[in-house]
């Protein structure tokens, strides 16, 4: 007696749909693997009328640890969590605090001004202020009555 397995073509492609968006989920959103190791920090990022505005999380991070540059129309986010002295008298049974680089890129949604920039760090919050370039920053026109 043998056993017929009915062929379901959709069954093939919702696994393949899944495959997929682990593969993209897993690229693009910074994350802390398995393994312990901390891939990139959290940012958020969002506009008011003057400003463009980043936050990351970064914490244990001093501000002398971090860089941040803007080449054009993108910000770079850089950082070293650096490790206390370490001392060979210690056997680790778990070791989970990160003691890495990190570096993220992203284009900004508008023109900025990058020389009056400015970044504030406090409680393990970056937050980077870009001023948008006046061309882009919304306008009122006065509507006068005849």
């Amino acid at each position: 007696m043998s056993n017929l397995i009915r062929f379901e073509p959709m069954r093939e492609m919702i696994t393949l749909r899944e495959a997929m968006d682990r593969l993209f989920n897993d690229a693009f959103t910074p994350s802390i693997s398995a393994t312990g190791g901390w891939q990139a920090p959290a940012v958020d990022l969002y506009q008011t009328d003057d400003e463009v505005v980043v936050k990351a999380a970064l914490p244990g991070m001093k501000s002398d640890d971090v860089q941040i540059s803007i080449t054009g129309d993108m910000l770079t986010i850089k950082g070293e969590f650096k490790q206390a002295e370490e001392k060979k008298e210690k056997a680790y049974s778990l070791r989970e605090q990160r003691f890495d680089a990190f570096e993220r890129t992203f284009g900004l949604p508008t023109a900025v001004v990058a020389d009056k920039a400015r970044a504030d760090f406090e409680n393990g919050i970056l937050t980077i202020t870009l001023p948008k370039a006046e061309e882009v920053k919304p306008r009122m026109i006065t509507v006068k009555a005849k």
